[in-house]
């Protein structure tokens, strides 16, 4: 078991040797822009392919239509896509 109110060691050890850049995660301003550009195209590309048969529906069902094809494109599609491409601009 070991005590949380142990000081470390005096004796330093060997100094590790520099790993590769790690990036954090996104700020709530990074966030804010990789949402955005997941779901502005997202929803611009639904609303030109379904454009003329979601016109016929009443504005809350055409919400929920919407919703409902963009929130898994954007979660699964895109967002892992945008969180790999900000890790690689960060650590390169």
């Amino acid at each position: 078991m070991t005590n949380p109110n142990r000081r470390p060691s005096a004796i330093p050890g060997p100094n590790p040797s520099p790993g590769p850049a790690v990036a954090g995660p996104p700020t709530k301003h990074h966030l804010a822009l990789m949402i955005w550009l997941a779901v502005f195209p997202t929803l611009t590309v639904l609303n030109l392919a379904l454009g003329d048969w979601l016109s016929t529906l009443a504005p809350v069902l055409r919400t929920f239509v919407l919703a409902t094809l963009a929130v898994p494109i954007v979660i699964y599609g895109l967002m892992p896509q945008l969180h790999r491409l900000r890790v690689r601009i960060l650590t390169r």
